[in-house]
This record gives structure tokens, sequence and C-alpha cells, in this order.
């Protein structure tokens, strides 16, 4: 049996006529067919991505307009300390190398700013030590130090400490040289205020490094050197 004869076609001006519509395929362009494709779920990451890239770079300038406004607004400036005089009132060795100790300290405290104001809060520390032992300690005053302020303290710092006779040796010999090391430590919590406007609060840590020429009840202490160093934490 032969197969059926294809159907008849007619040909009009010698051309075939176009194939029916649902033979067409897709038009093709440099050899390869091209559809309609859906909007991927990616494309929606990748805009959010964007926008909350533009909000932090937004953030970002707009924190660092503010800076730029606040220091040139109030050019603020670190207070400083420094110690001035030292009275001993007792300094004293007991039989079993034990050290009683009663000195006044003055420091001096400047706050250069002219629109920065600062709170010395009550939770304070002073401790004096020599060779990494403690000889006395105290406590800083609580006050209210304003705008471009120089404030004299004068603290009392007490103590009875335990000396070696290692200890006792060393203090011997220092104070026939005239030369005997001390470190001051101080922790001060301090309240900034931007005009009548609270910022947080950070505490001083200092510490100050004295060599004095003698440690003798009654008389006038000379500070050979006074070197401090602080940094703020919170």
């Amino acid at each position: 049996m032969h197969p059926h004869p294809p159907p008849y076609v007619m040909v009009e001006n010698g051309r075939q006529p176009p194939p029916p519509y649902h033979s067409r395929k897709a038009p093709r362009y440099g050899g390869e067919y091209y559809y309609e494709e859906r909007p991927r779920r990616g494309n929606c990451c990748i805009r959010c991505i964007c926008c909350c890239y533009c909000v932090l770079f937004f953030i970002i300038v707009l924190l660092g307009a503010f800076a730029f406004y606040f220091y040139t607004m109030y050019q603020p400036k670190l207070p400083t300390y420094k110690f001035q005089s030292l009275e001993v009132k007792e300094f004293g060795y007991q039989p079993d190398f034990s050290l009683t100790t009663d000195i006044i300290v003055t420091i001096r405290a400047e706050n250069p700013n002219k629109a920065i104001s600062l709170i010395y809060g009550k939770e304070s520390s002073v401790n004096v030590t020599y060779t990494d032992s403690t000889i006395c300690s105290g406590t800083l005053p609580s006050f209210h130090q304003g705008h471009k302020n120089v404030t004299m303290m004068q603290i009392e710092l007490k103590g009875k400490s335990q000396f070696g006779s290692g200890l006792y040796e060393a203090m011997q010999d220092n104070e026939k040289n005239g030369k005997i090391p001390l470190l001051v430590k101080l922790k001060v919590p301090v309240q900034v205020y931007v005009g009548e406007y609270p910022l947080r609060q950070f505490n001083v840590l200092a510490n100050c490094s004295l060599v004095v020429d003698n440690l003798k009840p009654g008389k006038k202490v000379e500070i050979i050197k006074n070197d401090v160093t602080f940094k703020l934490a919170p």
C-alpha cells in the first residue's frame, strides 16, 4: 500500500503558502530562539539589598555631618589633671615592717571646654602604690565643674600596709638617694553635659608616675617627676 499522498496545496505565484499557525516556530535571531521569561525572585532580593545599602549610606552621611557640626560648634577637648603638691602627715615604719601612711595630695583639674561641663561622681577611687604595693587610698570629692574651669582638689589618703624586709630596705635606699617612685591610680566616673543636655557617663582612668625627694612628716616634699596618662572607659 502506498502512503497517503500529501494534501493538495495550491501554489500561488510560484510560492507555497505559509504553514498553519500551530506549526510556526519562534522567531530566530542570530541562530538562537528567544522566549519570553518571567521575572525571577533574585531581582527582588537585589533591589532589597540595594535599598538597605542606600539607607546605611544615608545614616553614615548623617552621622558624619552631625559629628562635623558638633566638633566645629563646640570644639570638644579632654580635661587635664596634674598633681600640684603632696603633704605628708604621717609616714612611719612599725617593728613588724608595717607602714602607716597619711598623705594629702593636691590635684589640679582643668576643663578647657567653653560649652561642655563635667560632673564627677561619688564612686571614685585613688590608690598610691610603691612597687605594686598599695600604701594608702582615698576618694575624690563629687562636684560639678563648669565651662573653662580650673578646680584644685585636696584629697586625704590613708592606709596601713604590710611591708616585707625587701620593700623596707628598698624604701630606705630610695630615701637616701632622694628619689622615691610612687604610682597614683585614679578611677573617676564623669558625666558629660553639652549645654544642659547630658551625654553618657564615662570612667576616667588616670595613672600618675611621681618621683618625690622624701616622705618625711612635716617636711616639704618636692615632686621631681610628674607624668600623667589617662584614658576613657565605659
